[in-house]
């Protein structure tokens, strides 16, 4: 197969996260498209990208496009995937990959409907640790996993108008940092939570500040989540299993584990991965999915979304685009 031609939609942290991380593999991007011309000049230079679009537009007719990064705002995902799609192009989308399941659906129809593949930006289905700590509780020392417990909590500066709070952006906690908590326990549960039960403290925008969360799934396996915008947490997940527990901090590029042994107190630490090439497992599993091996997990996103659509039902919280 010929090298994958990649643009990005957006100049922003990821999209230059992207851009390195191509880099560091010997590639780079072809075409990068922004609403501000001005900013993806800048950022063509500086990653020595050959393509700028006039108009932003232009990157979705654009022929020698393969896959398109799309690393904008939550709220504007869904109008740029059916148009990337309708075109031929594959999407690998920013998490979250759209702001409800009734626009995740219609994604993923389109994509089938045109032959491409639609994926989420999510770290924590790439991460190599994960993969080894789920050969790990296949391979049965630890038993059955019975619970999971996770933080997530961020300070971010309280400004109502910054994107994390800003309802016209499509801001909260929920569609931010619980992506990764609930994208986390679907990875290591055997089957998607059905019994959500939750609590949630607003910002003076309406949006969700600070969640907690319950879930309960079919086979039994249990989860809380607790979530803040303005309250700084560790980013600490805890899998609690028949025969023991594993520790994972700062989950969502995680590199090391800490496992303990209920009957012994035996400890051993589990090492995989570099943090800062997060986004290379991304983009390197992006292509395989391209080349016909698929392992972006788009049924575990397609889970995910319809728990976070279910919890915003929940507090009556809707955006703009859903009135």
């Amino acid at each position: 197969m010929s090298e994958i031609k990649w643009a990005v939609l957006g100049c922003g942290v990821i999209a230059n996260e992207a851009a390195a991380a191509l880099k560091a593999q010997g590639k780079s991007l072809y075409a990068v498209g922004n609403r501000t011309r001005e900013k993806a000049v800048s950022f063509a230079e500086k990653y020595g990208i050959s393509k700028v679009y006039d108009d932003f537009n232009d990157i979705f007719f654009d022929p020698a496009v393969d896959v398109i990064y799309i690393t904008t705002p939550h709220n504007t995902h869904i109008d740029f995937i059916k148009k990337a799609v309708e075109n031929g192009k594959h999407v690998l989308v920013e998490k979250s990959i759209t702001l409800s399941s009734t626009e995740l659906s219609e994604a993923v129809a389109l994509a089938e409907k045109n032959g491409v593949i639609i994926a989420e930006a999510m770290t924590i289905y790439h991460m190599p640790l994960y993969k080894k700590l789920k050969a790990v509780l296949d391979g049965g020392k630890l038993g059955r996993v019975n619970l999971i417990t996770m933080n997530f909590g961020s300070f971010k500066d309280y400004n109502m108008s910054n994107r994390f709070f800003n309802r016209n952006l499509a801001g909260g906690a929920m569609l931010d940092i619980g992506v990764y908590a609930l994208s986390f326990i679907r990875f290591f549960f055997d089957g998607k939570p059905t019994e959500l039960l939750s609590q949630v403290k607003r910002a003076p925008t309406g949006v969700d500040e600070q969640a907690g969360l319950l879930l309960m799934n079919g086979e039994g396996q249990m989860a809380s989540v607790m979530l803040s915008l303005h309250s700084k947490q560790p980013k600490r997940a805890v899998i609690s299993c028949e025969k023991g527990y594993i520790e994972v901090m700062e989950y969502p590029r995680a590199v090391r584990a800490d496992i303990t042994y209920a009957e012994t107190g035996k400890r051993e630490t589990v090492s995989e991965g570099d943090g800062s090439r997060a986004l290379e497992y991304e983009l390197a599993d992006m292509e395989a999915a391209i080349g016909g091996e698929n392992r972006m997990l788009l049924n575990y996103t397609t889970d995910v979304m319809d728990m976070m659509t279910e919890f915003r039902e929940q507090w009556g919280l809707k955006y703009p685009e859903e009135e």
